[in-house]
């Protein structure tokens, strides 16, 4: 049996469930694809519908709610901000798996996005890692340092506890490997194992790649969302990870064919620079994976490949609000989409088209929102399986106990360093990743989850599910996964005993979790762009004050100088 095996968490951001070759997509992926071949795809792992609920989760095996991520900063609204379960950051009554682990012996290292809260006491190095470079908000650009300034007024980048700046040239897949390798091979003398948790922006919003990248795609997505989601449906189909195609809906803008070709151009040069962003970013996990193996640590170290939600639908062109500001800060030109200085985003029809075979996308409680791809790999572990799909249910709460029992850890269970914590909830993976197991969730163990609205249970191959508006309409719906992942066929009428177990099963959920209904009208994306105004754009009104006050103060006395000149004649 192996030592103690290093573990590497390679966390991807709004990638759907075919981004990745081994699942299906025509991006190319070659390093990712080798992890699948020498580990395990997961072909029913969900995580949460936006990215900090899904990484508070990772990072403690604990549901978000208890966690302290109810909601995310940027889509929370004011009357939930503070109570239980909304801190909209992770809280100290939940613990993470590089606290368990450093306390185990190991080195801890963590780059690229955090999200999971900014003060000193919140940050990867108050919560377990030895050293961090982190970016405390949910993205920021990918080639300087700049936030995404429709939210942002800037890029909250931390090295350990003091503020940092990013190198130049700088890159940001390229970067995050960079420094997780510079930590890892600091410390190698000293023997010890270690945790590191890479966390790429790829392929949040602004999609950028370089320029080589880019062009790689120039042609692949002038077919249009249609035909790619057909394709990707077949394809998935054919790896084996859905039982046959299934039927499939789609959210889109309109007809493909109904676009002008300037039209077409831009999107099809969106989805070039997404996929680039895609494959810039395998490229540096290829060269991680090379460094391990040129020291010798390949073979003793256990991967994880996930990614944190399904693909991003919303665009910052999409109102004239956004599309104002958007042109104000960023070079919005059809050429110049994916580059430096600009602001990309593929938008809701080509996000759907991702997400295939699955309906929905990020922010929803749909299957493309929640089910992505995860891939665990122990290469030189021979118990591990090399090549196998795991088609039992699996939960992002699940991969940090499956982490802990692959380095020999107890998961703590309520208590740790002698105080009181939320116990881990997820079971380990290791069955399934061994062959011993089809399934580690009990076929009538309810498991729920909510998150602005969007609400689930899951049980056996049951899920009950409810989309608020944009995303749905509201209502409770009732579908059989094994038979119909695609959500096609509400089943609420014809299996009302379930329908109605399940229901209260959620509301079980709700009360434990103490869930709050959400305020009337309350959308996501309303909430992102009303909470942008007051945080950033009211701030950057009050700014101008003095300068407008003074103008003003000028104009009138100018005013008055000029009518009293006048009156006296």
């Amino acid at each position: 049996m192996p030592t103690r095996p290093n573990i590497v968490i390679l966390l991807a951001d709004d990638w759907a469930f075919a981004d990745v070759g081994a699942y299906g997509g025509e991006i190319a992926t070659p390093n990712i694809d080798a992890l699948a071949r020498a580990g395990t795809r997961f072909a029913n792992f969900h995580v949460a519908g936006s990215c900090a609920p899904t990484r508070a989760m990772l990072q403690t095996g604990v549901s978000h709610h208890r966690a302290g991520l109810g909601n995310m900063p940027e889509t929370i609204p004011p009357e939930h901000q503070g109570k239980p379960g909304y801190d909209a950051v992770i809280n100290n009554r939940v613990v993470t798996i590089a606290e368990q682990l450093r306390a185990a012996g190991y080195r801890t290292y963590l780059t690229g996005k955090w999200h999971l809260g900014k003060t000193p006491d919140k940050l990867p190095v108050s919560r377990g890692y030895d050293h961090s470079f982190s970016l405390s908000q949910s993205g920021a650009d990918n080639f300087e340092e700049k936030p995404n300034l429709l939210i942002y007024d800037k890029a909250d980048w931390t090295e350990d506890r003091k503020p940092a700046h990013l190198p130049k040239p700088y890159y940001s897949s390229r970067f995050i490997v960079d420094k997780a390798l510079q930590y890892i091979d600091a410390d190698r003398a000293g023997g010890k194992p270690f945790l590191a948790s890479l966390n790429f922006l790829a392929n949040h919003i602004p999609v950028q790649a370089p320029d080589s990248d880019i062009a790689a795609y120039a042609r692949r997505y002038q077919a249009g969302w249609t035909a790619l989601r057909a394709e990707r449906s077949a394809r998935v189909a054919a790896a084996g990870l859905v039982p046959a195609a299934p039927r499939v809906t789609m959210n889109t803008m309109g007809d493909w064919n109904a676009l002008t070709r300037a039209e077409q151009a831009q999107r099809a040069r969106a989805m070039a620079a997404y996929g680039g962003m895609a494959t810039a970013m395998d490229r540096e996990i290829g060269r991680l994976v090379a460094h391990l193996k040129a020291t010798g640590e390949y073979d003793n170290t256990v991967f994880v490949f996930l990614s944190d939600n399904g693909p991003e639908a919303l665009d910052p062109m999409s109102s004239r609000f956004n599309a104002a500001i958007a042109r104000l800060y960023y070079n919005q030109n059809p050429d110049q989409q994916g580059r430096p200085g600009s602001i990309t985003a593929v938008g809701t029809s080509f996000a759907s088209a991702l997400a295939a075979p699955f309906r929905g996308y990020k922010f929803t409680a749909s299957e493309g929102g929640l089910r992505v791809p995860l891939i665990m790999a122990w290469p030189g572990n021979p118990a591990w399986q090399a090549g196998a799909i795991a088609r039992g249910f699996a939960h992002v709460t699940d991969v940090a106990p499956t982490l802990l029992a692959a380095a020999g850890v107890a998961p703590q269970q309520g208590r740790f360093n002698g105080r009181s914590v939320e116990p881990m909830t997820g079971h380990s993976l290791l069955p399934m990743l061994t062959g011993t197991a089809p399934a580690v969730h009990p076929a009538d163990e309810a498991l729920g989850y909510e998150l602005s609205g969007n609400a689930v249970v899951w049980k056996g191959d049951l899920k009950l599910v409810k989309n608020l508006p944009p995303y749905g309409d509201a209502v409770w719906h009732l579908y059989d996964m094994a038979s119909d992942p695609g959500e096609t066929r509400d089943l609420a009428a014809t299996r009302p005993a379930d329908f109605a177990a399940l229901q209260a099963d959620y509301a079980a959920y709700a009360r434990a979790e103490q869930v709050l209904p959400m305020p009337a009208g309350y959308t996501a994306p309303q909430q992102v762009q009303d909470n942008a105004m007051r945080e950033l754009l009211v701030p950057r009104l009050l700014k101008l004050l003095p300068w407008v006050a003074g103008v003003l103060g000028l104009v009138i006395g100018g005013l008055f100088a000029w009518r009293r000149r006048k009156a006296l004649g």
